[in-house]
């Protein structure tokens, strides 16, 4: 059950960075949106690893960054394609 909530999680969390991925991409680098874009949805995803139970092991570490950086990087992509297509 355990490797199914982390799993579960870590998806919820790739979707979660989908739009502040494109909200990121279409703020000016290192201004105020900018940042906010990243850090905004940490609270929810601290808030989802104590709810979940899931711990703070190093590997969930690594699998909760790989889906928040590949939430954000989709996100922004995106954005730049649909922003190309007008």
């Amino acid at each position: 059950m355990q490797n199914i909530n982390l799993w579960l999680s870590a998806v919820f969390v790739l979707v979660l960075n989908l739009p502040f991925g494109f909200w990121r991409a279409s703020a000016e680098k290192f201004k105020l949106p900018w940042f906010m874009a990243i850090h905004v949805p940490v609270p929810v995803i601290i808030i989802l690893r104590y709810t979940t139970g899931i711990g703070w092991s190093f590997v969930t570490f690594l699998i909760f960054i790989g889906a928040f950086f590949a939430g954000q990087l989709l996100g922004s992509q995106i954005y730049l394609r649909l922003r190309v297509k007008k």
